[in-house]
């Protein structure tokens, strides 16, 4: 019995050699089509973390202070807020080193209701010759993002 192949055996064997491999490359296809949806939504997850985080970078105060020279034995304490939102209620506890801050300064001047984005307070210092170096201090405050927020630093006079 000898195979004798017609042209519609032929047409038949091309179409479906054809339609192999429309089949595979239409697999690499939706495989692709698939990977890049995949990285379209973790790129879609990594943008709103990202709007989220500033969003509440914009609702963060950054409260810091730092002991300023001005005149020839001047010195200042001055509390400033580097931060992107507004600081409430702003309070300062001297922890150590207290002989450079007077008492009523901190009384007159804290709690500081608020502290907008790159404003600040002077507080007046007392620095002579046996006073301390150093002093230690804490930051409290409220803000946007929630409230008791603080920030402990040791601050050099000279």
């Amino acid at each position: 019995m000898a195979l004798s192949l017609t042209s519609s055996d032929i047409v038949a064997i091309l179409a479906l050699l054809v339609a192999g491999w429309s089949a595979f490359q239409t697999g690499r296809f939706n495989k692709r089509q698939n990977d890049f949806a995949e990285t379209a939504e973790r790129l879609n997850q990594l943008l709103i973390a990202r709007e989220a985080a500033e969003t509440e970078q914009q609702a963060k105060a950054d409260v810091s202070a730092n002991f300023v020279k001005i005149g020839r034995n001047d010195y200042r304490l001055k509390v400033f807020n580097r931060g992107l939102g507004v600081a409430h209620n702003v309070r300062l506890e001297v922890l150590a080193g207290s002989e450079l801050i007077g008492d009523s300064e901190l009384r007159d001047k804290f709690p500081l209701p608020k502290l907008e984005r790159q404003q600040h307070v002077d507080v007046l210092t007392r620095v002579h010759m046996q006073s301390p170096r150093r002093a230690h201090i804490k930051l409290l405050w409220d803000d946007d993002a929630g409230a008791g927020q603080q920030k402990e630093l040791w601050l050099d006079v000279f």
